[in-house]
């Protein structure tokens, strides 16, 4: 009996017969994360440990620092560059100022240039009678300004030395033609007054009358009615 109920269970057609785990599942997955997350370190362990032993550490570390410096470098440079260009900026700005004073005083020499022809060509005219005595009229110059202005200028001078004062009156008398008749005309009407010691310069524009065409100016100097010196030019 007992040979048949053991032949009976190694025979394939023995019972079935199911094996069952004593822990529930919930620590079984506890377990589980247990030994995975001891796997995991042990694995990180062994990648660090052979990190430090092939030295990879240490020359992440000297990168790292070399980086930074390099890092530290440029911007050095970056700020020095700024620096440069605004030192740059403020010298050209300086150079355009100063470049526009130079124009300008060039401009003021230029002007005071003209004025010292127009005083030398005046002067020039004092020599000739630099032997005489008296009140002269020297310098004469007229010109008319498209048709419509006469624009004239005088020296009257005193060539003796330690001259008085004179007190007198300058007149220009214009002659010329008007619409095709003879035509004359004294500016201004009562005489310009006139005060001078050694030399006097004159000069301004004159408004003419429609259809005049002036042909001879003269400069007179008067004092009282008496005329003291006079001097004519034509009008070409």
């Amino acid at each position: 009996m007992r040979l048949r109920l053991l032949r009976r269970r190694l025979t394939i057609s023995a019972p079935r017969v199911a094996v069952r785990s004593a822990l529930p599942w919930p620590v079984r997955w506890l377990v589980l994360a247990v030994v995975l997350g001891f796997c995991a370190a042990v694995a990180l362990w062994a990648f660090e440990f052979g990190k430090s032993i092939a030295g990879l550490d240490s020359v992440s570390r000297d990168e790292l620092l070399r980086l930074r410096a390099e890092l530290a470098r440029l911007k050095d440079e970056g700020r020095g560059q700024q620096n440069v260009a605004s030192s740059a900026e403020s010298l050209l700005v300086a150079e355009r100022a100063a470049k526009e004073r130079l124009m300008a005083q060039v401009r003021q020499l230029e002007a005071d240039n003209r004025s010292l022809r127009e005083d030398l060509g005046f002067f020039e005219k004092l020599i000739p009678v630099a032997k005489t005595d008296g009140l002269a009229i020297r310098g004469l110059q007229a010109e008319v300004l498209a048709g419509m202005q006469l624009r004239w200028q005088v020296l009257v001078i005193q060539a003796q030395r330690n001259a008085p004062e004179f007190s007198g009156r300058l007149e220009l008398v214009l002659t010329g033609t008007q619409d095709g008749r003879p035509w004359t005309q004294t500016q201004p009407p009562q005489g310009q007054p006139l005060q001078f010691k050694q030399y006097r310069r004159m000069e301004g524009v004159l408004d003419l009358p429609p259809g005049a065409v002036v042909k001879t100016v003269t400069a007179r100097v008067l004092e009282g009615t008496a005329v003291r010196a006079s001097q004519a030019m034509a009008i070409e």
